[in-house]
């Protein structure tokens, strides 16, 4: 039987990608005159994708990845006042407030009286904490972890400190790279719950014929879902 429920955050619990494409759009508008739409879409990714290993995950790292490309495309001309846009665009990405995606508060309502409920998200420590505060959903988790990368031993080792055996746990999340197949690498159940936006660096094949993968049409449908796999063990 599941003992412990454990949840992505950006774009499980609350809207996050739609601001990072709506800050990128502001982006490509800013240095349209350098190049062209696409050619700064695929030198943005390429920057983050570069810079992941430096910065990690989040808005701080998309915004010094923003400006690498301004100054890429631009062979270190950009003007000043383009680089301060591309500052405050992200300052307001840090401010925004945070929207819970349907079905979000009362899901979680209902399953946290009887598991044993962990948080797991990544990213940028304090905007992460913000969020997390801002959701009202703090308190009605057991645990909350904040990690630089998701993978399987980390998993793995969540488990292990919240004294829950990898078979006995389950992830929801958006992501197949991040909260999906690491989860089931580790040993543990994954429901996979898609978004309408998702990050390029986070796409990966699902494990469609997986006996431990699920599938969630929406968030509230999760209920049904850890019920129909308690049954079954």
């Amino acid at each position: 039987m599941l003992t412990t429920l454990c949840f992505d955050a950006d774009d499980t619990l609350w809207h996050n990608e739609r601001f990072f494409r709506m800050t990128q759009a502001h982006f490509i508008d800013l240095l349209k005159e350098y190049a062209d739409e696409d050619h700064l879409a695929e030198r943005l990714l390429a920057a983050e994708r570069r810079n992941l290993g430096h910065y990690g995950f989040g808005i701080k790292g998309f915004v010094l990845s923003m400006i690498e490309t301004a100054l890429e495309v631009t062979e270190n001309r950009v003007p000043g006042d383009i680089i301060r846009q591309v500052i405050d665009t992200g300052q307001e990405m840090l401010a925004h407030p945070i929207e819970l995606l349907p079905g979000v508060e009362e899901t979680i309502n209902a399953l946290a009286s009887d598991f044993q409920m962990i948080l797991i998200t990544k990213g940028d420590l304090l905007d992460q904490e913000r969020k997390i505060a801002q959701s009202g959903l703090g308190e009605m988790f057991d645990g909350v972890e904040i990690v630089s990368d998701k993978t399987a031993p980390v998993y793995i080792e969540i488990f292990s400190r919240f004294r829950t055996k990898p078979n006995r746990a389950l992830m929801a999340g958006n992501s197949l790279k991040s909260d999906i197949n690491p989860v089931i690498e580790a040993g543990g159940w994954a429901v996979y719950v898609p978004h309408g936006l998702t990050w390029e660096i986070e796409a990966a094949p699902a494990p469609a014929s997986h006996p431990r993968y699920r599938e969630a049409a929406t968030f509230a449908a999760l209920p049904k879902i850890v019920s129909d796999i308690c049954h079954k063990t």
